[in-house]
């Protein structure tokens, strides 16, 4: 059942990156030029849904476990790199090339292979990587509430007004 809601929610994230013209070359470049905020306000209404929805569904005992992530600048800041790396060179970002397949261009598929060869990459690399960059800053496993000492109900809001506040200040500027 999981694999079938893992596919489901796939499924309605793929039409939404399409519906949300998202996919489109022009976006990637201009999000990449920060000329376009089309890309960064639709990841940053799903991270504001995605942070209200998991929050609310584990207070409501809907999810038992909660698996944070450490968090680590070196591994962060490297990734972010390589990520922007990736994504200036091909036009697409991770999600997005998995739609521009889906739309037929066909492009995009070196970015898909690129993934899976970074992959095996760090595969091989993560015993270097976990004695060395990956402890970099390493804060380990902490939400940003439990580094404050406050419940997430009153991170959340705060995030989502100011989110809100950065949508319609891109908005007045036009991007």
């Amino acid at each position: 059942m999981d694999l079938f809601y893992g596919l489901f929610t796939g499924i309605i994230f793929g039409f939404l990156l399409q519906r949300g013209r998202v996919l489109r070359y022009d976006k990637q470049l201009g999000a990449l030029r920060l000329q376009d905020m089309t890309i960064i306000k639709f990841m940053l209404s799903a991270v504001m849904v995605g942070m209200v929805g998991i929050y609310l569904f584990h207070d409501l005992g809907m999810i038992s476990k909660m698996d944070i992530k450490t968090a680590s600048i070196g591994g962060n800041a490297i990734g972010g790199l390589i990520f922007g790396v990736g994504w200036a060179l091909l036009g697409y970002c991770p999600g997005t090339q998995i739609g521009a397949i889906g739309e037929g261009r066909w492009d995009a598929i070196w970015g898909v292979l690129g993934m899976l060869a970074g992959g095996v990459v760090y595969a091989e690399a993560y015993p270097f990587l976990k004695k060395t960059v990956l402890t970099w800053g390493d804060f380990g496993k902490i939400t940003l509430p439990q580094a404050l000492g406050v419940n997430h109900w009153f991170v959340i809001p705060l995030f989502v007004v100011g989110g809100l506040l950065f949508f319609s200040y891109l908005e007045r500027k036009g991007l």
